[in-house]
């Protein structure tokens, strides 16, 4: 489960306003996008996220609790007397350190309760909290750097494991994100970087996909943007894939069809 903090928190901001740095009033984002308006680093804001986490940690037995921090504009922060204030007193330098305070606070709560937290690669920035796992959505760089920092990594680049690209040629195919990402890219992903040694290979965990839905209305159309390509992931992360051999795969794979078919799977034959 994630709980999006600090940014991507407008739909949240529209309904406790008290918790930003301005005081709105605000609207739920009609449109995809990164909003300046983000959680306000204020002592009754943790109070409020850390009575969510404690509904979400009864609620889900997960070892991790994924705590977003992706996309946090620092604007708000920036023109925020208490923001600022907060910077003073814990000694930070600039708005990134502040991020990491946020993270780190948050992680200590949710490892007292015995679980662990896991963020977008921008946890990074201004210093990583001390038990974090790093998921590196930005290219793998921020996952190398937290493998090599001893921290687990799952590797989810938007090159190659976000299923929300095209998959085909985009006149033949519905409407999508952007960016191009056939089965054959897929397959060729190695979610264990050559700049890791072995034993700071170790520290990744796996790779996922990523299906973000802001032009996907129907569960149908969810199986057509993850299926096949799922195929090809799965043996990415079973460390059996091998791009050379993709011929191989590729008859393999077709193979599935039929059980889609069967089973009234709707199903991507983009090449």
């Amino acid at each position: 489960p994630e709980i999006e903090m600090p940014g991507h928190a407008v739909a949240a901001l529209a309904a406790y306003p008290e918790y930003s740095c301005t005081g709105g009033p605000f609207e739920v984002g009609k449109i995809w996008g990164v909003l300046d308006d983000v959680f306000c680093p204020k002592d009754e804001t943790f109070t409020f996220l850390e009575n969510i986490l404690s509904e979400v940690i009864d609620l889900f037995p997960s070892k991790y609790i994924h705590i977003g921090g992706d996309e946090c504009p620092k604007v708000r922060w920036k023109a925020c007397p208490k923001c600022q204030q907060r910077m003073k007193t814990e000694n930070l330098k600039d708005e990134h350190e502040l991020q990491s305070y946020f993270i780190q606070r948050i992680e200590k709560f949710v490892n007292a309760k015995g679980r662990k937290i896991i963020g977008w690669d921008e946890i990074l920035e201004g210093g990583l909290a001390p038990n974090a796992a790093v998921m590196s959505w930005r290219g793998t760089e921020g996952g190398i750097a937290a493998a090599k920092e001893k921290h687990y990594v799952v590797m989810s680049p938007g090159s190659h494991c976000y299923f929300d690209h095209y998959q085909g040629e985009p006149k033949n195919e519905p409407i999508a994100f952007g960016g191009y990402t056939p089965v054959e890219k897929v397959y060729s992903f190695n979610p264990t970087p050559k700049e890791l040694s072995a034993d700071e290979a170790q520290y990744i965990l796996g790779a996922q996909a990523n299906l973000w839905t802001e032009y996907i209305e129907t569960p149908s159309h969810v199986e057509y943007m993850i299926f096949p390509r799922m195929l090809a992931l799965s043996e990415v992360v079973w460390g059996t894939s091998n791009p050379e051999k993709f011929a191989d795969f590729q008859k393999r794979m077709i193979q599935h069809f039929d059980i889609f078919d069967k089973k009234g799977i709707n199903y991507s034959k983009s090449r």
